[in-house]
């Protein structure tokens, strides 16, 4: 028997990340929301910006996280991962290429999206 979901089922899963008020860039993976504002690089955690839920690259879907560029950082550390978050809890946590920021340094964050694939 196969397995099957509804792109409305995963487009709800996408539609729920773009209520994301926050973007932070972490030394770690932020188990919390407190967490990866606590432990954010920038000196902000700026809004990020969505682009429409589409087609996946191979299949499912997907939603682009628009770039976030021109962002201070606020202390000298190294990035390893990127989160989301709205109000109250970390919506989606992914890694990043390890990279050592310096305070005061600007901090680029490319467009990347979240896909959900299809079931297997």
């Amino acid at each position: 028997m196969g397995k099957v979901v509804h792109d409305d089922v995963l487009d709800a899963a996408l539609t729920e990340l773009g209520t994301a008020t926050g973007l932070s860039v972490n030394t770690s993976e932020p188990a919390s929301r407190a967490a990866a504002i606590s432990d954010n690089i920038l000196d902000a955690e700026p809004a990020p910006g969505f682009d429409a839920i589409a087609n996946g690259d191979t299949n499912g879907r997907k939603r682009r996280v628009q770039a976030s560029n021109g962002n201070t950082a606020g202390t000298t550390a190294t990035a390893t991962h990127v989160a989301l978050f709205d109000a109250s809890v970390v919506l989606y946590v992914t890694t990043c290429t390890s990279q050592a920021i310096t305070s005061g340094n600007t901090v680029n964050v490319g467009l990347w999206d979240v896909e959900i694939a299809d079931p297997t």
